[in-house]
């Protein structure tokens, strides 16, 4: 069980890493790209943010509120094969040296977010993009169903 302080901690990182992801949002929107958040593109793996460009190309993005957040995460390899692009999103205090270099980093904030290092191109083989596009449509027009009829029993 967390303590008074660990408890306040993890609410903290939370709020922050809710900030980045609607910061590095409205960034890809005005790049062209809609995104979707806690999406998960195959069986336990669950991505902070995913966007989807105009022609196509998919972008991962995961957003660390902390140090510690971003050294517990163990996960962040296997989304590689998930994505065009991959992008970590982090605030202008993170020690942006911890990122590894084969991958982007954008700094960003509750507001707006700027790409510092762009990622490396890795394209999807054809039928993953397409399964993946179909899984995008689904969580977002689920996601707009639940905001239509938040008391529905889906």
């Amino acid at each position: 069980m967390l303590n008074s302080s660990q408890s306040h901690r993890v609410r903290n990182d939370t709020a922050k890493g809710r900030g980045l992801i609607r910061g590095v949002a409205r960034h890809l929107y005005n790049c062209g790209f809609v995104s979707v958040s806690e999406f998960v593109p195959h069986q336990g793996l669950r991505v902070d943010l995913i966007a989807l460009g105009s022609k196509d190309e998919i972008w991962i993005i995961e957003c660390k509120s902390s140090r510690s957040d971003y050294l517990s995460d163990k996960k962040w390899k296997r989304y590689l094969e998930w994505c065009d692009c991959f992008f970590w999103a982090v605030s202008v205090d993170f020690p942006v040296d911890l990122l590894p270099s084969g991958t982007g980093y954008m700094i960003a904030d509750h507001y707006n977010a700027e790409i510092i290092r762009e990622a490396p191109m890795k394209p999807l083989a054809i039928a993953r993009r397409r399964t993946l596009i179909k899984k995008f449509a689904f969580h977002a027009a689920r996601h707009l169903q639940r905001l239509c009829d938040p008391n529905a029993p889906f």
